[in-house]
């Protein structure tokens, strides 16, 4: 059954891509992707009723209501709930248990064993953190044709950008057809919903997350046979591009549209944006707090947040114009450095695929769009007063005075001269090393992407592009720091976290919406590839 479901379902979404559209989406989100059926959705799909679970915190952490999953027809959830909500001791918890089915979290059954290593230890943990295909499922997540693995904890869904980081781990674990399975899913969803979501999820259709499926198939090409793998994702390939770009031909003159911006010199860029102007099912009253705080227009505010979460860093400093503050969050003010090195990168993969596919021409489209977004990069994101790459803010037409561990992409994707890494270096060492690694921003505001805390994703990319300009003693000193809390938090605690304080390591990292989550997914990915060296 399973089986025959998944050879209609991407003609089934193409047919409601294409016929239906979101009645929350406003004219700023024009150019996004239309969202499916939106009943789909639990804030949608629930109305009052999600509305009064979350405002009334009937569970501490948002998400997992919209998680749950309902033992009868919504259509009949929402009847009785209108029946009963006015009656003398009703109870909403009550009623939420009797009609759902909570989600449930397989990591926590695992029993650590800190006899063993921190290497055993995570190829122990491989196993509990997969999820085999998908069924049919009624609740909110998006179904899969092929197995994955999910981050842990709260988090028991695939997530874009955190599935780089895991195939780093997956590799050294020599799970090969997983890493071509996690692929295949990803050009599915980029062929039957038009992108990529931030993760599995109904309500992440609103969203993507930082573009790293170009180097997912990079690291596939560098396993197997390169041309083969070139060609198999092309497709795919092209069709994120075709997202991300949406809107571009349009800006005849200085603008942004969607994820696209154009300069006054005729620069192309692009940022972080969202499909919607609406809360977040996952996180409704903390938006609905937010947007009341700020004392702005709610659509605006909300528009924002989600496209701080397509950045995949919800929440950080660099989103806010008051460094210190949420509620003056500005993200699609933001040209992103990390997203541009990214989009970089996409660009010099197509063309290498096109070239593969003998299509000449648009191969050399690609390596100009590449090196036009080089030159563009160079110009609005080299801060030359600090001596390192930054953020450009297009309402003040100025460099972002918030520096961050975004500087470490340029590096990475090889978009750096020698000069500027090296400069960039220097910043790393002075300012951002700490005893457990590297500290995500110098802003110290309890926001998650910020001080105190080191995430795995920004030490691999650090260490990794350092090396590629002849950095080694650095890159070895931040491996080395990072790897060793890696190994003092598991030995105390006999878990993998997703975020460290890498300031005062006798601490566990905190900050943000929720929890720091164990499991942890890119940790064990970033963990098994540096510890190689």
């Amino acid at each position: 059954m399973v089986t025959n479901y998944f050879k209609i379902l991407p003609f089934l979404l193409v047919l409601i891509l294409s016929s239906c559209k979101n009645e929350s989406q406003t004219d700023a989100s024009d150019q996004a992707v239309n969202f499916p059926d939106k009943n789909l959705n639990p804030i949608d799909r629930y109305g009052d009723l999600l509305m009064a679970v979350q405002t009334n915190r009937i569970f501490p952490d948002g998400k997992t209501f919209v998680d749950c999953e309902p033992k009868i027809p919504s259509e009949e959830i929402l009847k009785n709930y209108n029946a009963q909500k006015g009656k003398e001791g009703f109870n909403l918890k009550s009623f939420v248990l009797e009609h759902f089915t909570l989600p449930e979290t397989p990591t926590s059954n695992f029993e650590s064993d800190t006899t063993r290593s921190t290497s055993e230890h995570i190829n122990a943990l491989w196993s509990y953190l997969k999820r085999d295909a998908d069924a049919v499922e009624n609740g909110s997540r998006i179904a899969l044709p092929n197995a994955y693995i999910v981050p842990g904890g709260r988090f028991q869904e695939v997530y874009y950008w955190d599935s780089y980081f895991i195939l780093l781990g997956l590799k050294e674990a020599g799970e090969i057809e997983l890493i071509e399975n996690i692929l295949d899913n990803f050009a599915y969803q980029i062929n039957t919903i038009g992108f990529i979501p931030n993760g599995n999820r109904t309500y992440y259709l609103s969203r993507s997350q930082p573009p790293f499926f170009a180097e997912m198939v990079n690291l596939l090409a560098g396993i197997k046979d390169e041309k083969t793998v070139y060609l198999k994702y092309q497709e795919a390939l092209e069709k994120e591009y075709e997202f991300w770009m949406k809107g571009a031909n349009a800006l005849t003159e200085k603008g942004a549209t969607g994820r696209v911006v154009k300069l006054a010199d005729g620069h192309m860029l692009n940022r972080y944006f969202s499909n919607t102007q609406t809360p977040r099912a996952e996180s409704y009253l903390e938006d609905i707090t937010t947007a009341e705080e700020s004392g702005r227009e709610a659509s605006e505010v909300y528009l924002n947040i989600s496209a701080a979460c397509e950045s995949g860093w919800d929440f950080s400093s660099r989103w806010f114009a008051d460094p210190n503050d949420i509620v003056t969050i500005q993200t699609t003010n933001i040209i992103p450095v990390d997203l541009n090195a990214l989009l970089y990168n996409l660009e010099e993969t197509l063309a290498k695929a096109r070239r593969f596919n003998e299509n000449i021409e648009g191969a050399e489209q690609m390596v100009k769009a590449a090196s036009d977004r080089k030159d563009a990069i160079d110009t609005y994101l080299w801060d030359a007063s600090q001596n390192t790459y930054a953020d450009y803010n297009l309402v003040s037409e100025m460099v972002s005075p918030t520096l961050s561990l975004a500087m470490v992409y340029p590096l990475y994707f090889k978009v750096a001269s020698p000069q500027q890494a090296e400069a960039v270096s220097r910043t790393l060492k002075t300012q951002f090393l700490k005893p457990g690694g590297l500290v995500t921003s110098l802003v110290k505001n309890k926001q998650q992407w910020d001080s105190p805390n080191g995430w795995p994703p920004h030490q691999w990319l650090a260490v990794r592009g350092l090396q590629t300009y002849g950095f080694n003693d650095l890159a070895e000193e931040i491996s080395t720091r990072w790897l060793h809390l890696n190994d003092r938090v598991y030995k105390r605690t006999g878990k993998m976290l997703e975020k460290y304080n890498v300031i005062d390591t006798t601490l566990v990292a905190g900050g943000g919406e929720y929890p720091t989550q164990d499991g942890f997914g890119w940790t064990n990915g970033v963990y098994l590839d540096l510890n190689k060296d």
